[in-house]
């Protein structure tokens, strides 16, 4: 359920009516588990459902956007959902969502789920995480009060007239927010697993475009995450922005060709993103992932090159103690010393494969699998693979210069991830005689698997991003497509 208000920094928390008539307040109290799983299971038991799971989420936004110091936006949503799953007799299982979370609403969930039950795909039958009961680990997540939405847009407008005031060709910022939300999340079933966490979190992105006369417009922008807006590292946001739209000012053509190719954190980390399938059991098993289920202890890449799932780093901002299923999230190494090690499992891919769940499902009839936060870098044992500068300057690559690749675009176009092959549009620069100039427009295309085997190595401390822990990571002989 969404609800916006004209008036909104009087909006209030976000309460949400549970079984028997307790509230629960996502601002200053927390939703009773326990005693939501004792009212579902007495319901189950009058309905004659022995064996169910809920998943529950609730959360109050609050976001801005500004324009030339003028409000754009302003957006309070309070929103709230329940997933119930059953199992019949037979052992088929029946799925129904819900936003009501009064008695008489989660007694029609339950009763729609038992009815849906007898329709459910006997070839695709989930049960409960074996490690659903596991204890959780400890995240250290402080919760932050909320700004309000004034607060929030004082913020922003401030942002956003320094960020106009870096340079006289930066003429708007023309997508820009700061946004703070409060959250809770819940997972039960009848054989007692009781899962809850509560998290604060805020955002704020400013995406700068520069004009000047006779040129074509430029733009980048930054992005920061932190548990509350009284967080946020707002100048740092603003400084990066500005830093990334001057640096593309000057630019040029490149000719078409095999380049030396050196992405940024961000960039590779979307390329890794964008290819999870690799590491992805749900896919394995659907035929859609390059990797079969002979490819764990098979070489993926070059042997310095170590891939973990860490949702639990510190860096995470936003970790889940546990996924949809109630498995604990833990550590998982994908790919250590360029063979592949792991893949990411529900428990019903890990039943397939005889393993245990690894923390990476979704809730459903059939469950989703997916990544949580990579961490790229050197294996331990590898020496690191670093020097890839060194090795650059002395074959000089022909004369043809090196190409860092800053930012990747359209990933959701460019990338075949069942065939492996990538052809995107990038902002960066060519770097040729000592000299560095942004590229005016260019695409880089390759195969994920070829760029996993020709990597040169790593370059500088690994940075965390929103979406993982990543170095600079040069690559060998990529395709790129310019202008010139």
């Amino acid at each position: 359920m969404e609800s916006e208000r004209s008036n909104l920094d009087k909006v209030p928390s976000n309460r949400v009516e549970l079984i028997g008539g307790p509230t629960a307040d996502l601002e200053d109290g927390h939703l009773e588990a326990p005693r939501l799983q004792e009212s579902v299971a007495a319901m189950a038991r009058r309905a004659g459902i022995h064996q169910w799971d809920l998943g529950a989420a609730c959360s109050s936004d609050r976001s801005v956007q500004v324009d030339r110091g003028e409000a754009k936006q302003l957006k309070a949503a309070q929103r709230r959902s329940i997933t119930v799953r059953v199992w019949n007799d037979a052992n088929r299982i029946g799925i129904t969502s819900t936003s009501d979370l009064s008695e008489a609403g989660l007694a029609r969930a339950l009763e729609g789920a038992k009815a849906a039950s007898a329709f459910g795909n006997e070839d695709e039958t989930p049960a409960f995480s074996p490690l659903a009961t596991a204890p959780l680990p400890t995240l250290e997540q402080p919760l932050h009060p909320s700004l309000g939405i004034l607060k929030l847009l004082a913020t922003l407008k401030e942002a956003e007239a320094d960020l106009l005031g870096r340079h006289p060709a930066i003429a708007t910022v023309p997508y820009n927010g700061l946004a703070e939300r409060s959250s809770e999340r819940i997972y039960l079933n009848s054989d007692g697993a009781c899962r809850q966490q509560r998290l604060t979190t805020a955002s704020v992105y400013l995406y700068a475009r520069a004009e000047e006369s006779g040129r074509k417009p430029r733009s980048s922008g930054a992005v920061r995450l932190a548990y509350g807006a009284d967080g946020l590292d707002v100048a740092g946001c603003i400084e990066e922005a500005a830093e990334r739209t001057i640096a593309h000012l000057d630019y040029g053509p490149i000719p078409t060709g095999q380049y030396t190719c050196v992405f940024s954190p961000e960039a590779f980390l979307d390329l890794i993103g964008a290819f999870s399938s690799l590491f992805n059991a749900r896919a394995v098993l659907d035929g859609v992932s390059l990797s079969s289920r002979d490819s764990i202890g098979q070489a993926l890449a070059v042997p310095f090159l170590a891939i973990h799932d860490n949702g639990l780093h510190p860096g995470n901002v936003g970790a889940s103690a546990f996924d949809g299923e109630g498995t604990p999230t833990r550590r998982l190494s994908l790919v250590e010393g360029g063979m592949l090690r792991n893949f990411l499992h529900s428990e019903a891919t890990a039943r397939a494969f005889g393993v245990e769940p690894t923390g990476h499902a979704g809730m459903g009839a059939k469950a989703s699998v997916g990544a949580n936060w990579f961490e790229v870098g050197p294996s331990p044992e590898s020496g690191g693979g670093a020097g890839g500068l060194d090795r650059f300057l002395a074959s000089r690559n022909g004369g043809q210069g090196l190409v860092v690749i800053d930012s990747l675009s359209a990933l959701h176009a460019g990338v075949k991830a069942s065939q492996g092959s990538f052809s995107l549009p990038f902002d960066g620069w060519w770097i040729r005689d000592g000299e560095q100039r942004s590229i005016d427009a260019a695409t880089v295309a390759g195969d994920i698997r070829t760029v996993l085997h020709s990597l040169l190595g790593f370059e500088g401390e690994a940075k965390i991003t929103p979406d993982g822990l990543c170095p600079w990571v040069w690559v060998e002989g990529l395709a790129v497509t310019g202008d010139a």
